[in-house]
């Protein structure tokens, strides 16, 4: 069992039986939390307010108005129906028209919502943001109460502030998406996990309830599942007593404890199912592939709904497809296993980088500290693992897991002996703060200054990691503000739709090039990936201007 962190001045108490510093202390922590939790609040709902929907978010904010509307499992099935649930709290604020005669595909059922059904798309969008801000939000309190556990009040204050100040955690926690949940709902299903050691009976359940909820809202989660059933059998071998003397009966106890975590797990996925329609009808919109080999002998075995078991075919054949990557100025056909370890080292503030290596070194030799090594460590490490095999890792979303549980892991290093940790670490967390708030508003095309700042994200990576679709707004009221009355070819990387906005622009792709006059307006993932017409285009015009370091204006 974990012993409570002490300090000198905490010793010196008053007669009173309170220490004059612990007294000073009482409302400082408190304080700090409240306003790390408002500043990235205020950055998240900045963000849901100025910025155009992304490529991912129309296909789950009219997923959730579908659950709303008709109580069917349709489209979308690569996700399962949690994560969209939550958005769909969001949505049923906002009562948006659903068009019930539509039969598109579900890359149209976005648009169709957004923009073809009488609603506002700023207003929906903002709505279905909202409850994932809140959830990132109270992830923030999980983070700051596991690294409390371990490391005492500054630990659990150095681990919120660098959850709070991560520019991925504000990108990706203020979209209606479902990267941050899910790996939200991991990290709590690991502190429940963490605190079964000393009462197995109440967190257990818990902890397989929150697995549930993370594996209920996305599919990549199923890979962490073996390594937290393990760590269920430890917290259970921990919890008992006399464990050496009965080993084998402890160890039929935390096998038990596994079985309670999965059966609880398995009963959150498929009371997800059951929320959106409590028949269970399952008419995929779109073909769902064969899986044949071990991928569909796992299939087969899982004991999930067909129609999870189905997105899990969809998701193989999206794995299968040789996918176009952009890295470091190079265009690829097919995967990088380095790609993520690349991208976090541009897309990581240099101070956090630091005190996430330290953490992670911290955890693993302080022996007080070292029990949660395991806990902390072997979660991440699988998942980043299996993420880096991955078809199409474009994007430090794939991996928000990590700013999570490295955070926890940092707050451990305010127990190194060093007679200067503690001061270094406050100012590796002040460096983290300003390279945050210097970003804000921008926080999705973040870099850290070693790679030049989120100005020069494009030229080192694409997708989602500078340029989502995020700033058509943007561009239509730079164009009002700068170019009113000038000719505009547009290509534009997103799911929203450039008219609605207020942006009358060509095709410069299908008219002749000596057409193509006046702005050239390009999505810096296309840019990045532009070869043959567009390339040309670009490399012949002049870059003049960009919006939100995602999209770059030429003059022609």
């Amino acid at each position: 069992m974990m012993a409570r962190v002490t300090h000198p001045l905490l010793d010196a108490v008053t007669p009173a039986g309170r220490s004059p510093a612990r007294s000073g202390r009482r409302w400082l922590v408190p304080v700090l939390v409240v306003l790390l939790l408002a500043q990235m609040a205020a950055a998240m709902v900045t963000t849901a307010v100025q910025q155009t929907p992304t490529i991912d978010e129309p296909v789950y904010v009219a997923t959730a108005a579908e659950y709303l509307h008709d109580h069917r499992l349709r489209h979308n099935p690569e996700h399962p129906p949690l994560g969209k649930l939550v958005i769909a709290t969001g949505v049923a604020l906002a009562d948006p028209r659903v068009d019930a005669s539509f039969t598109g595909d579900q890359s149209l059922l976005g648009r169709h919502l957004l923009y073809e059904s009488g609603n506002d798309p700023w207003r929906l969008m903002l709505w279905a943001r909202l409850p994932v801000i809140a959830l990132t939000l109270l992830f923030g309190l999980v983070v700051l109460a596991f690294a409390r556990e371990l490391a005492g009040d500054a630990g659990g204050l150095v681990a919120l502030a660098l959850y709070a100040f991560s520019p991925d955690v504000i990108a990706h926690g203020s979209l209606a998406t479902l990267d941050v949940p899910a790996a939200g709902f991991l990290l709590t299903s690991v502190w429940l996990l963490w605190r079964a050691r000393r009462r197995p009976r109440l967190y257990l359940p818990l902890a397989g309830a929150a697995l549930g909820a993370a594996l209920a809202t996305k599919m990549n989660m199923l890979a962490a599942v073996p390594v937290l059933l393990a760590l269920a059998g430890v917290s259970v071998w921990c919890a008992e007593p006399d464990r050496l003397r009965a080993r084998r009966r402890t160890l039929l106890r935390a096998a038990a404890g596994a079985g309670v975590v999965a059966l609880a797990a398995l009963t959150v996925v498929w009371a997800s199912y059951l929320a959106v329609d409590p028949r269970l009808r399952w008419t995929p919109e779109q073909q769902i592939p064969p899986v044949r080999g071990l991928h569909g002998l796992l299939v087969r075995l899982l004991p999930f709904p067909e129609a999870f078991r189905d997105g899990m075919r969809v998701q193989f054949q999206l794995e299968n497809r040789p996918w176009q990557g952009f890295l470091f100025g190079r265009l690829y056909t097919g995967s990088l296993w380095y790609y993520l370890p690349a991208a976090l080292l541009v897309k990581t503030p240099l101070g956090m980088l630091a005190l996430w290596t330290a953490g992670a070194v911290v955890v693993s030799a302080v022996r007080g500290l070292r029990p949660s090594a395991p806990y902390l460590l072997a979660p991440s490490a699988v998942l980043l693992a299996v993420a880096m095999e991955g078809a199409r890792d474009f994007g430090t979303r794939y991996v928000v897991f990590l700013p999570m549980f490295l955070a926890v892991a940092a707050g451990g290093v305010v127990l190194a002996r060093w007679r200067w940790a503690p001061l270094v670490t406050g100012a590796l967390v002040l460096f983290v703060a300003v390279s945050s708030l210097r970003t804000y508003p921008s926080y999705l095309p973040y870099s850290n200054e070693a790679f030049g700042g989120p100005a020069k994200t494009r030229l080192r990576l694409h997708d989602s990691n500078v340029d989502w679709g995020q700033d058509l707004g943007r561009l239509a009221d730079r164009l009002r503000e700068r170019y009113r009355g000038e000719r505009i070819w547009l290509v534009y990387k997103g799911s929203g739709l450039p008219s609605f906005y207020g942006i009358d622009a060509g095709d410069p792709l299908r008219v002749p090039r000596q057409e193509v006059r006046g702005l050239l307006v390009v999505s810096d993932s296309s840019a990045a990936k532009a070869t043959g017409r567009l390339a040309e285009l670009i490399d012949s015009s002049r870059p003049i201007d960009e919006v939100g370091h995602s999209i770059t204006i030429y003059r022609r």
